[in-house]
């Protein structure tokens, strides 16, 4: 008489299985989340700046109180602190910065912070320091 049902080998080799699949997705998921995050930190930049461009054209300084006020706020979405230092002297012009502030961006070492001036110089550094614009900017 046989009985239905899964044998303890069965089992284990099933386990063993998921087990495997979950090792390569779960990173491959997470490393793809982080990717698609970045795009709050840069689109928030840039709408800042076309902001500021907008107040520079019509009040021709970037310290008008109809500007966006420096300082730092969240991005849009929350996972950046973006901080925008604007200088008057000699010449009118601006940095804003983006840095992660919750998670997963923090553990996102690629790119731990973005930078964009009133030249529309892009820039980013990777956790030691290393320049990596093109990746974290998106152009690759």
């Amino acid at each position: 008489m046989r009985k239905n049902g899964f044998t303890l080998i069965e089992l284990v080799v099933t386990v063993g299985i998921i087990a495997i699949l979950a090792a390569i997705a779960i990173p491959a998921y997470s490393s793809y989340t982080k990717k698609a995050n970045r795009t709050d930190a840069t689109r928030t930049m840039t709408l800042d700046a076309q902001a500021l461009e907008r107040c520079y054209s019509q009040k021709f300084n970037y310290t008008d109180a109809s500007c966006p006020a420096a300082g730092s706020q969240p991005s849009t979405q929350g996972y950046y602190t973006v901080t925008i230092a604007v200088t008057t002297a000699p010449t009118a012009s601006y940095t804003i910065t983006a840095v992660p502030r919750i998670s997963p961006q923090t553990s996102d070492t690629d790119c731990a912070q973005f930078t964009l001036n009133s030249a529309g110089t892009q820039g980013a550094t990777t956790s030691s320091s290393g320049p990596n614009t093109q990746t974290c900017w998106g152009s690759t």
